[in-house]
């Protein structure tokens, strides 16, 4: 069965269960960042390799999860958004955290090796009505979304008042390693540079994209996994099977040339051995956690509202504006 492209419309494989939950949708035309079209391929053929490959996505889906294990609630329905194998849910498996987790993708071939509710769908345009969730877990798939504050938007939406929401995307640190090598090895070989790594979000936006979706009580934070590879050229391998290598709308469409790769594998080799003889690859992980809108959380107080005065709780002397401290 072909996949059908789920911008236009979402492909519920369990349509009964899924039914009062997905709304018609007309996609968004945000600035094209990355090739949303190659993406979806590239899913569906890292699809058939996946158990092979999936070793990242496992590690940070254990690690979003053991977010949610601080947050003393149980959740009656969530949206695993990005479900690639089913990690998030493998990592939920004995917990009694999510009652119920509908699966979703953007690749045909991961939403069919799903036992249970699964929707092809495109992030950009989710198909989901407003309040169908109060829980929405999504682990290394919006960092090749084109316009993220609109998704996040869609996500704050499809989320019931005070429901959750908990992400994890590759960084902007991700893969500095390689991108340096790369960048030194074309320049010297071809005297020119091509975009060859996809950009990713910084850290310090994040938390100002989740607030200007809407949620409330933003954090935003990040960590990062170093991975060992034999040589840089495995590591160009395994991103490439991962369905994860460049996908930037400007991309070189042609193949790189041998010698540049080759080269960029010694510079690699040169400057990021570890101490086992291999070569580290760093992925840095952005966390975010947000909530939707709901009376019953904190606010900040009013300007002006306050009963106790900052200096006096740090023992120091309060200044107005302008005024220079004096120097003993």
């Amino acid at each position: 069965m072909p996949a059908k492209c789920a911008s236009k419309r979402a492909t519920p494989l369990f349509a009964a269960s899924l039914s009062p939950y997905i709304q018609p949708v007309q996609p968004p035309d945000p600035l094209l960042v990355f090739d949303r079209s190659a993406l979806r391929q590239r899913r569906d053929r890292a699809a058939r390799q996946w158990d092979r490959m999936s070793f990242l996505k496992r590690e940070i889906a254990e690690r979003l999860v053991e977010r949610l294990d601080d947050v003393r609630r149980t959740f009656k329905r969530g949206l695993d958004l990005g479900c690639h194998g089913d990690e998030i849910a493998a990592s939920l498996d004995g917990r009694a955290t999510v009652r119920d987790l509908v699966r979703c993708d953007l690749g045909f071939a991961f939403a069919r090796r799903i036992h249970g509710p699964a929707v092809v769908a495109d992030e950009e345009a989710l198909p989901f009505a407003p309040n169908s969730f109060d829980l929405v877990l999504s682990a290394m798939t919006l960092h090749w979304v084109n316009d993220l504050p609109g998704t996040l938007i869609q996500i704050r939406r499809c989320l019931e008042p005070d429901g959750l929401f908990l992400g994890a995307m590759l960084g902007g640190r991700t893969l500095w390693q390689l991108r340096q090598a790369l960048a030194e090895a074309e320049s010297e070989i071809e005297s020119g540079l091509s975009p060859r790594i996809s950009p990713f979000a910084d850290l310090r936006d994040a938390a100002g994209l989740l607030q200007r979706a809407g949620f409330a009580l933003p954090v935003a934070d990040s960590e990062k996994i170093d991975v060992e590879y034999e040589h840089a050229l495995a590591l160009m391998r395994e991103l490439s099977a991962m369905g994860e290598a460049n996908l930037v709308s400007e991309r070189r469409r042609g193949f790189s040339r041998r010698t540049t790769l080759l080269r960029a594998a010694e510079i690699y080799a040169d400057r990021f051995t570890a101490p086992s003889g291999r070569v580290t690859a760093s992925f840095e992980v952005l966390f975010l956690h947000g909530w939707a809108p709901h009376d019953s959380q904190p606010k900040p107080l009013k300007p002006g509202t306050a009963q106790h005065r900052l200096a006096a709780a740090l023992g120091t002397a309060e200044m107005s504006a302008g005024e220079k401290a004096k120097r003993n």
